[in-house]
């Protein structure tokens, strides 16, 4: 698991920025209902897809999509278990790893689809961006291959060399389909993601002529972007940062 239940993004708050969210349901290709939280900022930034952990649509990434759309952007958080286990946002009580492992490519290439639909819905002049953590991370990537037409893929702590969900290929043998540039943020003391496997990932990359940023801040564990980290809070501080420069440069 990314976050702990008390956990949340090291972000301040934008102090008086006006922010509309809800709860609302969208529907994938396959006809599967699933929920998602939107917020929509007054400003006329890019809209940005928020990719949650295993945990599926839990506070956290309400909240991450909440400091997005502070900052003029239009943002939506999905779940992931429409198929699985209804609809809801998912509660410390939430039995979620079952439901992980029932996840397939196809059905979160869809749910990602139905939700970049739904914001150009919106707006269709906003540029797309896909930003997801761990499990997230790595299907934020994978987006970047899937025809979305994004304007760039964020992840932090994705795998990018794991045959997770199933039915899908490992991100490194894809790298000559990516469409949509890279930012991967990831911890060097993260034992589920040898540094190796980082580095090959960058080379294949590299190979690929691809437009791509890897960051690997050192000592920090799996799942560092988080306010109670005080320790990695300049490591957290500065993925934000190159977030919110990512997105600039690309919008």
């Amino acid at each position: 698991m990314c976050f702990q239940p008390d956990s949340t993004p090291p972000i301040a708050p934008v102090s008086g920025a006006a922010v509309d969210t809800r709860h609302l349901t969208l529907t994938a290709s396959d006809g599967i209902d699933f929920t998602a939280f939107e917020a929509l900022g007054t400003g006329s930034g890019p809209s940005v897809l928020v990719l949650p952990d295993v945990r599926g649509l839990y506070r956290f990434y309400e909240e991450l999509a909440i400091r997005f759309a502070e900052r003029g952007m239009y943002a939506v958080a999905i779940d992931y278990f429409g198929r699985t286990a209804g609809l809801g946002a998912r509660t410390d009580e939430f039995d979620y790893m079952p439901h992980v492992r029932a996840t397939t490519f196809d059905g979160v290439r869809s749910d990602s689809t139905a939700a970049v639909a739904h914001l150009r819905s919106l707006d269709p002049t906003r540029k797309v961006f896909t930003v997801g953590f761990c499990f997230g991370g790595s299907n934020s990537w994978h987006q970047a291959a899937n025809g979305l037409d994004l304007a760039g893929a964020i992840g932090f702590y994705g795998h990018p060399n794991r045959e997770f969900p199933d039915g899908a290929t490992p991100l490194i043998e894809r790298v000559g389909e990516f469409t949509s540039p890279l930012l991967c943020l990831m911890g060097g003391d993260d034992p589920g993601i040898p540094v190796d496997e980082i580095d090959a990932f960058r080379s294949a990359l590299e190979v690929a002529g691809h437009d791509h940023e890897i960051v690997v801040y050192d000592g920090a564990p799996h799942s560092f972007f988080d306010r109670k980290y005080d320790e990695f809070s300049e490591a957290s501080a500065d993925a934000w940062e190159r977030v919110l420069a990512f997105i600039d440069r690309l919008s």
